[in-house]
């Protein structure tokens, strides 16, 4: 597994391994219009995206953030991981890689929007163990 900035090409199986990933949660899979076009929605804007990628060359897992204006703060998005491949480090390996980006771009705090507790345990249970704390109803944080 490598992660790497998204690319154009990788579109289509972003999509598909988010909308599996949402499936497999239970929860009826909608698209992120943020997904349809990554380079407008971050790289535009002086943020960043990255897929990871299999050795097969198929998008296993994604995440991206946002920048807060007027503050040090970025939001994390997608951080997905296809279905049948959690629980094998790559959640945290994209993680990762957002949060040490941030910290070498200047940023303070990250901020995750996790949602009902009941219908996003998943990453409820995941944000804690890696240093995130509830700040506001349904969202986390961590100092960077």
């Amino acid at each position: 597994m490598k992660i790497i900035q998204f690319q154009p090409k990788y579109r289509d199986d972003l999509i598909f391994m988010i909308l599996e990933a949402k499936d497999a949660l239970g929860r009826v899979p909608g698209l992120n219009e943020d997904l349809l076009d990554i380079e407008s929605n971050y790289f535009d804007k002086g943020d960043m995206f990255w897929v990871a990628i299999d050795d097969n060359d198929r998008v296993i897992g994604s995440v991206g953030y946002n920048s807060v204006q007027s503050t040090n703060d970025a939001i994390i998005h997608r951080l997905f991981v296809k279905a049948n491949l959690k629980r094998q480090g790559i959640g945290t390996a994209l993680l990762k890689t957002a949060e040490d980006h941030l910290r070498f771009v200047g940023k303070k705090r990250s901020i995750v929007h996790l949602g009902d507790k009941k219908d996003f345990y998943e990453s409820w249970k995941f944000y804690p163990k890696h240093g995130y704390v509830e700040y506001a109803p349904s969202f986390m944080c961590k100092e960077l």
